[in-house]
């Protein structure tokens, strides 16, 4: 019986599991369990953060059970959906209100009054990243505003992102949140080791109620043997994107992914270098050991795998989302209609959270067909906005390697190959996520000596060529940004 096997927890937006890899990469055991979506008011989505503690214990324990029992387990890694925002009382250890989730808008108008105060040139200049509500900080400042347990707690508030509530429940207490989690919450300069002090005044949140920042991989803690069954160390920790930067192995500078799950991101490692962005991509740690950094510039599209579940459950144009692929091909072109999916805001390089959807050009001869096939066509449209920007920024894209759920539909990665006009990779397993997260803690726990080292856990990519002619491509991409310019401005 394996007595090295690495159980990662992937903690996204619909959906928790568990996994257990052996160290050359192969998945022996998942469990998965849903998570419920909540949608009290328009532009508000929220999680129950006890709810995620219990169905990502099940899965955990689920899976340790499957493998032999927790003495099979050398470490435990952590990947999660970043800047969705968990409040809880340290004394009880149970949430105090709410998780405020990564989507949810409510702080726009926050947001709106520190750019019109002037403080977005230099916050990006310090962080990496412009005021949206996207990042955790505002989401921090709505709460110590709106939940009045909040202020009242004191010293006895704890504010974390996901992988930083999860630790804490493992292990009885650690409140601890990695790097990569930490730059996503607006409170951290990009080469600060410490929470800023400037940006907590600017924000209004207490040192106090914020968690020690540590690395991405090595001896972070250890589960509480009550929960796991045995003192499990914990040995990678990093949000969803970074893990899965790691997981494609774009580990030299300029190698890009793109994961394409309820939303899309887009990251190509910088190495060493403080990303810098003139055309309103973000800086981000990708990950950190021994205080060590490495950096990747992001790009971050609001709504991916989204718009399918959108078309499925809320439009009725079609019954599956494997069905989106079959009538995407059921036609040669969009008919000249443009769909514009801002259904949660435009993410970079446009950042405009209050724009919403558009569907246009319809005419008596456009079909349900070409409604999803210009809804699918938008999410290459959107990457390659996003490929001029890093372009513009000094990083060209050579190749884009892909993964995520969406990223499995063979005409999206080859429409995707089309309008980049460049090689798109796909590996055999998509959910590199996990695969990061099992990197960082096998490094982290010494099964690997190093990321490089690795890259072992990695299998096999299918290859996407362009193929469209260049008439056809450039009338794609007039359409799309003329239709920007109309409606959007």
């Amino acid at each position: 019986m394996t007595t090295d096997c690495i159980l990662v927890l992937d903690e996204g937006t619909t959906s928790t599991r568990a996994i257990v890899y052996k160290t050359d990469g192969t998945v022996l055991h998942v469990a998965q369990a849903e998570l419920t979506q909540h949608y009290p008011a328009p532009g508000w989505v929220e999680h129950d953060a006890a709810e995620i503690w219990t169905r990502t214990l099940a899965c955990a324990r689920e899976v340790i059970a499957k493998a032999g029992g927790p003495h099979c387990i050398a470490a435990l890694g952590i990947t999660n959906q970043r800047e969705t925002v968990v409040a809880w009382d340290r004394a009880t250890g149970e949430p105090i209100t709410p998780a405020i989730v990564w989507q949810d808008r409510r702080t726009a108008p926050l947001c709106a009054q520190l750019r019109d105060a002037g403080h977005e040139e230099a916050l990006q200049a310090l962080t990496g990243l412009v005021i949206d509500p996207y990042f955790s900080g505002s989401k921090m400042r709505w709460i110590l505003d709106n939940v009045p347990e909040a202020r009242a707690l004191g010293d006895r508030l704890a504010f974390g992102t996901v992988e930083s509530w999860l630790v804490w429940k493992l292990t009885g207490g650690l409140h601890v949140s990695d790097a990569t989690n930490a730059s996503r919450t607006q409170l951290l300069a990009l080469d600060g080791d410490d929470w800023d002090e400037g940006l907590l005044d600017l924000f209004g949140v207490p040192r106090a109620a914020l968690p020690a920042i540590v690395d991405t991989h090595g001896a972070i803690g250890t589960c509480d043997p009550a929960v796991l069954g045995a003192a499990i160390p914990i040995t990678g920790l990093a949000g969803d994107q970074q893990a899965a930067t790691i997981g494609q192995h774009c580990l030299s500078f300029g190698q890009t992914k793109a994961t394409f799950g309820t939303g899309a991101f887009v990251l190509t490692n910088m190495g060493s270098h403080l990303p810098r962005s003139s055309h309103r991509l973000l800086g981000t740690v990708l990950c950190q050991h021994a205080g060590e950094r490495t950096y990747a510039l992001e790009g971050s599209i609001f709504v991916a795998g989204s718009l399918i579940k959108w078309l499925r459950d809320e439009l009725g144009v079609i019954r599956t989302a494997d069905e989106s692929e079959v009538l995407a091909r059921s036609v040669t072109t969009n008919g000249g209609v443009l769909f514009i999916p801002a259904l949660a805001g435009l993410g970079a390089p446009h950042w405009k959270p209050d724009a919403t959807g558009v569907l246009a050009g319809l005419t008596q001869g456009s079909s349900r067909a070409h409604i999803v096939r210009a809804a699918m066509e938008s999410l290459a449209h959107q990457c390659h906005d996003l490929q001029s920007a890093f372009a513009a920024d000094g990083a060209p894209w050579k190749t884009l390697r892909i993964d995520g759920g969406m990223s499995a539909n063979d005409w999206i990665a080859q429409d995707l190959a089309d309008i980049l006009a460049l090689r798109v990779e796909r590996p055999a397993d998509t959910e590199t996520t996990a695969l990061g997260a099992a990197m960082l803690a096998g490094v982290g726990a010494g099964l690997h000596q190093s990321l490089e080292d690795a890259m072992s856990m990695g299998g096999a990519c299918h290859d996407f060529d362009p193929a469209m002619d260049e008439a056809t491509r450039a009338g794609r991409i007039d359409l799309w940004r003329e239709g920007l310019q109309r409606h959007l401005g």
